[in-house]
């Protein structure tokens, strides 16, 4: 599947001081992410396609492109690959919901995203794989499952489903602070069958779904039917970029079970770590409530620019919150990022203060765990200081298209 095209990196002076550091949600610790040298490998779990992109989807990869920018200003090189989840339960639902051909659909919302993820300037990934695709994958990882003797199928005569037994690696619930009663609720609200008759643990997780009537199957070795969730990304992480690679990122809301559900199925069929860290954004909400396609209260990308609003000016607005922080849209925050934008490219439009200092601010905050809010401070400052070198606002306005993605 192919990603989006890319757009050049200008190359500061330089490299600057420090690794890029990150908050690990396994741990709680802020700690460094990437080589000192070398390829860094990272991995971001895609959308699945039936309403993309709202502004929760890009939060996420705007975060992962600050990440992708700092450890290229750090010097090194990234391998990233990302996941389209093109077969799921919700986008078959809305393709019934709304008469549409769940192939068509997918295609079309692919399409829009990458559309979006282009007009933000976002970094695309080397590889942008989709489920479909990755079928054999899928199915010879499952293979090594089964010879560990990791998964098994349910004794339901009708569809002997296929599980993953989250007892053969142990770590699943590390990091998350959840009792084992919190665990079940979530894993229900985000997917899960706990109380499904015949699985050996409420935890296990579906990994072959056989053919429903209606439903998209194909044929293979566990019987004709299609992956579950969890399995897709271990298949197409490990895949794509091997065992023990540096970051593995997405909403805060797949850091249980998604995230560790992968890793624990990685651990069992390779011996080795998944991820080294696990990064994950905060919840943008709107109108009091966390916005989500549930709610039905989305604000998309592809709405704001067809009302004309700058990209740039829209991704100032997932910039001025911390990755991390929970956060809410308003048009005043829209508005605030518009003035801002006006204000910046005014700067760079006349001779300005020293460049180094505020280009060292900016590289110091991202490598803090991707401070974005500190860096644009750092930029308003030196565009409401009076200067008067020939060459610094050419450096700024590299700067800040190098390592915030804005083009001014």
């Amino acid at each position: 599947m192919r990603a989006w095209k890319s757009v050049v990196v200008p190359r500061l002076r330089g490299t600057g001081s420090g690794r890029v550091h990150a908050h690990d949600t396994l741990t709680g610790q802020l700690q460094p992410v990437g080589p000192e040298v070398g390829e860094a490998r990272l991995y971001a779990c895609g959308i699945t396609p039936y309403d993309a992109t709202h502004l929760g989807h890009a939060a996420t990869y705007v975060a992962v492109d600050l990440l992708h920018r700092a450890w290229l200003d750090a010097g090194l090189t990234v391998r990233y690959a990302q996941n389209v989840t093109d077969v799921d339960d919700p986008l078959l639902e809305r393709a019934t919901a709304t008469g549409a051909d769940w192939e068509q659909l997918a295609a079309d919302q692919i399409e829009l995203f990458r559309t979006d993820m282009a007009a933000l300037r976002v970094l695309p990934p080397a590889e942008l794989t989709g489920v479909v695709e990755s079928l054999d994958r899928v199915t010879d990882l499952l293979g090594v499952l089964r010879d560990e003797r990791a998964i098994y199928q349910v004794p339901d005569p009708e569809y002997p489903d296929w599980y993953f037994s989250v007892t053969k690696s142990s770590g699943l619930m590390d990091g998350t602070g959840y009792s084992m009663l919190e665990a079940e609720q979530i894993f229900a609200e985000r997917g899960g069958d706990p109380d499904r008759p015949g699985k050996r643990h409420r935890l296990d997780c579906l990994v072959w779904r056989q053919e429903r009537n209606g439903e998209p199957a194909w044929d293979s070795w566990l019987g004709r039917g299609r992956p579950g969730w969890h399995i897709e990304c271990t298949a197409i992480a490990l895949g794509a970029l091997g065992t023990d690679f540096d970051v593995q990122a997405g909403g805060r809301d797949l850091a249980f079970p998604h995230h560790p559900m992968c890793a624990a199925e990685a651990r069992v069929a390779t011996g080795h770590p998944f991820a080294k860290v696990f990064l994950h954004t905060g919840m943008v909400g709107l109108d009091g409530e966390k916005m989500s396609k549930s709610r039905g209260n989305l604000v998309f990308v592809s709405r704001l620019l067809a009302e004309g609003v700058d990209p740039m000016a829209i991704r100032l607005v997932l910039l001025a919150n911390h990755y991390r922080s929970d956060w809410e849209y308003t048009s005043d925050v829209l508005a605030a990022a518009e003035a801002r934008l006006a204000k910046w490219r005014t700067a760079v439009a006349r001779p300005g203060a020293d460049a180094g200092p505020v280009i060292e601010a900016v590289r110091n905050a991202l490598r803090n765990d991707l401070n974005a809010p500190a860096a644009l401070a750092a930029i308003d400052a030196w565009a409401d200081a009076p200067g008067d070198a020939a060459d610094a606002s050419d450096l700024v306005r590299e700067a800040v298209d190098a390592l915030l993605g804005v083009a001014l």
